[in-house]
This record gives C-alpha cells, structure tokens and sequence, in this order.
C-alpha cells in the first residue's frame, strides 16, 4: 500500500490547512496509508500528529512563531499589510519516524518557522519523491505570499516594495538565494490548484526546472450540500422573506488584498440602486473577527462569528442566496468552493484562480477586477435572476464535476505513482 505523509504549518487553519486534512480524507478513502504531521497543532483530532511531541517543544515553536513576526516589523513598511514570511527559524523532520518510512513526502504551507530553505534542502538525503502544493506565491518568491502585479521573482527579488530598505540585495533577495540553493538540491514536483497558480510558477526564476502539475483542492460534497434554504434561514434566525447576502471573515480596510473597501463601496451603490426595495437585503458575515470599530453597513448586518463546525457553515451557505467574496488575489479559495457545493452562487472579482470554479452568469458573477460598480452589478444580477432553482443545480454541479473527493485524490494518486516510479529508475 502507497504511504503517503503530509506535513503543514497547522492542523486545519486557514485554507492550506484545509486542503491538506481534506485531501488527507480523501486519500484515506481510496484506501491510501495517509498521514498528517504539523508543526503547531491546535485542535485535538488525534489522527494528526506533531513534531512538537512534549510541553517544551511546544512552547519552543509557539516562540519562534511568535518570534519570526515580532522581528518582521523590524524590516517590513507597516502600511504594507502583505503577508511576508521571513526564514530565521525552522525545524528538521527527516528523522520523524513516519516521514522515514513513507513512499511520497507531500509538502502544503511549510511557513511560520518550519521548513527554511535549509530544512527543505536535508528532505533529499531520503531519497524519496517530495510533491509540493502551493497554496500561495512564497515557495517561488523572496518572501511575500501575495504578488500582486510585482514580477520580482520571475528575476532574483530584491527591491522588495514590502521592505523598509529595498536594495538589489535586501532581504528578499537573500531569501531568494537561499531557495534556489535548497530547490537545486530537492528534487520535487510541484501541484498546482488553479490555472492562474500554474501560470505563475511557470514564470517564476526558481521553478524552471521543476514538474509542475495542476490539480485542484476538494472537499467533502456529503457535507457541503444543498439543503431547504427556507429552513437553513429559520435555523440560523433570519428572514426567510429576505434576499441574504453572505461574506466571510470581514478584514480590516488596510488588508488590501482582501477587497473590503471594494465591497463597501458595492453595497453603496446597490443601496442607492435599491432605493426603497433595500429593505428587502440583509448582510449575514461570518469569521473570527469582533464587531468592533467596523464600518457602518448600507444593509441589515448579522454577525454570526467564528463558526464551530464544518456542518453549521454549511447551513449558512444554504442560508444565503449568494455569497460575496471581494478578494483582489486568491489561488483557489474555499469559501467559494464551499458555497458553490451548497449550490449557493458566488459574486466575486476576477482574479487568481476563482475563475477556475466560478463561470460567468452561469454559477455566479465575474465582476471587472476592482471595479465596485461592476460588483454591484452582479448583485444585482443575482437578485433579478429569472431561475435561482437552476442557478443552485449548476452551482453544485461545478463542484461534482471538477472538485470531488474522488476525482482529486485519483489524480493525486496518478501522481504519486508516477514520482515514486520515477524515483525507482533514478536510484
């Protein structure tokens, strides 16, 4: 039986965390000997190990996380809110029993002081296959996880737009160097999960050399499922009689690369475009963040805060009659995934790999990238939609299609197989 290890930063925070478990899930299911090991982990699933075995360990990682973001600031403009991680601290698991004994070495999101440059480098003293997916731009940059329109890492980095003291040779470029000294020693295959991912690490300096592969993140369709909408809305204490707008986690306005300010700036013109039928919308975000010092919404908002289980965000997919996600640059998001398996339509910017899910007037609206009144528009559209009912149908049949459990972990298993074979010639 294929022994596959999967090694990630968390245990299932954020979206990385996310893919990583579930295609764990997923794998298991097509009776592949699967395993997840974290760095930090949070929650208490004990199917999920970590490096960080007693109380010592542990505190010594959370530091060093803490650490890393601490001395951050020291380098970093702080109007620039960009994720940017640095490589100081980091940790080696070649010696980790399960990393030793497994066939294939699956990498996701190895930041937040876990694999350096240098760790990276000593997974190749195994002589096994390593698969890497990139759930963001910082394995192919000198830094930062979101790009933007900045093309420094298809050279070497340096001048970093993010640093205080952008040089030739600056932080990023530093950083740079030290990639391209591990990868030209670590053989691995890269996987993709959107088209926009593998456009970008095709034009990357420091994949040149690399097999790239698109497939994409999926999830569990038996919970991420259409329900009575009616009743999702009664459940959750809403209107059943009112048109719901859902949005996640509602950043700050300076978290650029979130869109905020575009969205606030839709719901505005949708207000004024409304008039005396605005009434009839209501808001509902859901994320871990308070309700302090927001903004002041043209709609009813409803708050319904960190949400304790896949199956309650699920309800409040099939609640919404469409979801808004304003993000100006995402690989694969699974906030537009998810809704879209609830059969819940999805309003978003074009942009990264969000047109791989959503089709235009088809399951959801491309609005003209940071254009608000193009936003507004697709509200609208929604709103006025002549067949909501085949709206829903197509919108749960994109996930079937191209995002079930099934269909990913084959061609992840393809893959494997075909590195593993690769590695056997080699040796």
């Amino acid at each position: 039986m294929l022994k596959v290890v999967h090694l990630n930063t968390y245990d299932g925070n954020g979206g990385a965390g996310k893919a990583c478990l579930r295609l764990n899930r997923a794998l298991l299911n097509e009776n592949i000997d699967s395993k997840v090991i974290v760095h930090y982990k949070f929650g208490k699933n004990p199917a999920i190990q970590e490096f960080s075995k007693s109380v010592i360990q542990k505190a010594y990682t959370a530091a060093t996380i803490v650490l890393e973001r601490v001395i951050a600031k020291r380098y970093l403009k702080p109007q620039k809110r960009t994720p940017f991680s640095f490589t100081w601290f980091g940790r080696s698991v070649i010696n980790h029993p399960d990393v030793k004994a497994a066939d294939v070495i699956h990498l996701h999101w190895v930041n937040h002081s876990f694999l350096n440059p240098n760790h990276l480098a000593e997974l190749a003293s195994l002589n096994k296959p390593v698969v890497w997916t990139f759930h963001d731009s910082n394995a192919f940059t000198g830094g930062c996880h979101v790009r933007y329109t900045c093309d420094h890492y298809q050279h070497a980095c340096g001048y970093c737009p993010l640093l205080k003291n952008p040089a030739e040779d600056d932080q990023s470029n530093k950083q740079w160097q030290q990639k391209n000294a591990a990868y030209q020693k670590l053989n691995f295959s890269v996987v993709a999960p959107s088209s926009w991912m593998l456009g970008s690490v095709l034009m990357s300096s420091l994949m040149k050399d690399k097999a790239i592969k698109q497939i994409p993140n999926t999830l569990n369709t038996e919970v991420f499922k259409p329900s009575d909408k009616k009743q999702a809305k009664e459940a959750l204490g809403l209107s059943k009689d009112k048109f719901i707008f859902l949005s996640g986690f509602m950043p700050s306005r300076k978290d650029l690369h979130k869109g905020t300010q575009y969205l606030m700036d839709a719901l505005e013109l949708l207000k004024e475009r409304k008039g005396l039928n605005a009434s009839d919308i209501e808001l509902v975000i859901f994320g871990n963040r308070d309700t302090k010092d927001l903004p002041v919404f043209p709609f009813k908002t409803t708050f319904l805060g960190t949400l304790g289980s896949e199956e309650k965000l699920a309800q409040c997919y099939n609640a919404a009659d469409a979801f808004l996600i304003p993000s100006l640059e995402d690989n694969l998001p699974y906030t537009v995934m998810e809704s879209l398996s609830c059969g819940t339509p999805v309003i978003t910017f074009t942009t990264g790999g969000i047109p791989d899910m959503v089709q235009h007037e088809y399951n959801g609206y491309l609005a003209i990238y940071q254009s608000a009144e193009s936003f507004a528009d697709g509200m609208d559209w929604v709103i006025n939609h002549a067949d909501p009912i085949a709206l829903q149908n197509q919108s749960r049949q994109t996930v079937m299609e191209h995002f079930s459990e099934k269909a990913v972990a084959q061609k992840h298993i393809k893959l494997y197989e075909q590195a593993v074979k690769s590695a056997q010639q080699t040796r």
